[in-house]
């Protein structure tokens, strides 16, 4: 029997929304304030996955200089109509605090690869907006609602409303068909028709461990729902921390041999419940009871091994981890921050066969940060590259990165002092907390070639460096980093570990650092 080894996408692939198109499996995933915006993965066997696609590759799409940490895409939802698949998602500005300034958008392409169109503007009353086609033509956002007033429930049901295609805007009343369960913080609402239900799909519990998957339905559009007498039907065990924690966030799909599926987040902690892979992609199978409710075969909690469809092997070839910079192009796991890759700051031309980082603004930016990273997807990793970099004056850095967001992050990078000249040394942030890791940084030589490497392992990361191409040397001691991760700060966040090159340059000289190649590999 094959099966389907959980979680499908490992690593910071959140809020997963799956789709069937004929023979072909879609996911879409959260991207927060990474660029380019949504992942979307391509299977044909639900057990091989590949990420196929960005659909929102432009300023006009997405927008997100400024935004906030763990603020930009949230919570997408990929669906197919007429000939033409539908994203929407939210574009967040900001989040903490009483208000939410949160933009919901739709885009449409006749490919899934694209292109993909500039945005239609849906509204801002709430985020994790998804779009539900009827049979009989019309077209229904959903969103949950957002409540800013004392005293409220902040979380405050779920907002319906027709889309008209032709006029590209929402249109007629808004109605609130469902107030959520006793679980609450009911959000990441999805409709689904069958057998005259329908049913209306939502996360509760809040994003942390009781995360959880509820069912209602109705045999109206607008409600009154009746919520599943056995909900969650999804949730996990937080008694037993081996197995996969905070599932929640699900969507449906069903097979062409009409087999019955759920996408879901769920995450994997390495200690004291800190996943600093972020929250990852799952799958478990479904069916339906006699009298029409929705249930997850062997329980309600997530299993690591799930019974896989019926369907053919269609096996990937997977793109290189290893990056010589030789292509014109960027490898699709690479991302950069709030903004598109762009020749006035990152190149892959300008020295052929280098990835050329022009330093711009601080680790602590919102706006103009010069970093290219990838998803950490596994706690046995080693990264490893090669820089060129000369450095004058101590505001200009560059080097190799472990990166959470602009509180949490530890770097090894190439610097300059007055004393020692060019140097190397590591910089931790830890919640919002800057320091200095070595007592002392290292001189290297000015004209050297340096390689700088990391070794993850658990919740640990070494750093080591060479300049002679093959005696590595320990940078400082292990750092623990469980701090890069959802649950070690004192606010809620919502992205993962990424790995990769930055430069830096306070000065505003915009000194550039040429990077040789980047080595990223799983030990597991």
């Amino acid at each position: 029997m094959k099966k389907i080894k959980n979680p499908i996408l490992p690593g910071f692939h959140p809020d997963p929304s799956i789709l069937r198109v004929e023979g072909n499996y879609y996911i879409a995933v959260s991207t927060f304030e990474w660029f380019p915006g949504v992942q979307i993965y391509h299977s044909k066997d639900m057990i091989n996955w590949n990420l196929l696609t960005y659909p929102l590759t432009r300023n006009s799409q997405l927008n997100m200089i400024g935004n906030v940490n763990s603020g930009g895409v949230w919570a997408p939802a990929l669906s197919y109509s007429d000939g033409l698949f539908y994203l929407i998602y939210t574009d967040v500005k900001s989040r903490m605090g009483a208000f939410k300034d949160t933009h919901n958008y739709l885009v449409t392409a006749e490919n899934i690869e694209g292109p993909w169109s500039d945005p239609v503007y849906l509204n801002s009353s709430g985020f994790d907006p998804s779009l539900f086609h009827d049979d009989n033509g019309k077209k229904w956002l959903v969103n949950m609602i957002w409540d800013f007033r004392k005293g409220t429930n902040s979380f405050a049901g779920i907002a319906l409303q027709e889309y008209s295609p032709e006029e590209q805007k929402l249109v007629g009343p808004i109605r609130n068909i469902f107030k959520g369960s006793e679980l609450k913080l009911t959000e990441a609402p999805h409709l689904y028709k069958r057998n005259g239900y329908y049913y209306l799909v939502t996360a509760e519990g809040g994003t942390w461990y009781t995360h959880a998957v509820t069912v209602a339905r109705s045999e109206s559009l607008f409600g009154p729902y009746e919520v599943d007498p056995t909900n969650p039907i999804l949730t996990s065990n937080q008694d037993d921390l081996s197995q996969l924690q905070k599932a929640g966030h699900g969507s449906f799909v069903e097979t062409q041999n009409g087999e019955w599926y759920i996408a879901h987040l769920c995450g994997r902690p390495v200690v004291d419940k800190k996943c600093i892979l972020g929250r990852e992609t799952a799958i478990q199978k479904c069916y339906w009871t006699e009298d029409n409710w929705i249930r997850v075969e062997g329980g309600n909690n997530p299993k690591w091994e799930v019974e896989a469809p019926n369907l053919p092997a269609y096996p990937f070839e997977q793109e290189s981890t290893y990056d010589d910079f030789s292509a014109n192009t960027f490898k699709k796991y690479w991302n950069s921050l709030r903004r598109p890759f762009a020749e006035d700051w990152v190149s892959l031309s300008e020295r052929k066969g280098y990835l050329r980082l022009k330093g711009e603004e601080s680790m602590s930016s919102f706006h103009h940060q010069s970093i290219v990273a990838r998803r950490l997807e596994s706690f046995e990793a080693e990264v490893e590259t090669a820089i060129e970099y000369s450095p004058t004056n101590f505001q200009q850095m560059a080097g190799l990165i472990a990166y959470y967001d602009t509180d949490d992050y530890v770097y090894l990078r190439v610097t300059y002092h007055e004393e020692l000249g060019k140097c190397l040394g590591i910089i931790e942030s830890k919640h919002g907390k800057y320091d200095e890791l070595l007592a002392k940084d290292i001189s290297i030589p000015e004209a050297s070639n340096c390689k700088l490497k990391a070794v993850i392992s658990q919740q640990w990361l070494q750093f080591y460096y060479s300049i002679d191409n093959n005696n590595w040397k320990e940078v400082g001691s292990k750092i623990d980093i469980s701090n890069l991760s959802d649950d070690d700060a004192d606010y809620i966040r919502f992205t993962g570990t990424f790995v990769g090159l930055c430069a830096q340059d306070l000065s505003g000289q915009k000194l550039h650092a040429d990077f040789e190649y980047f080595n990223y590999q799983e030990k597991e």
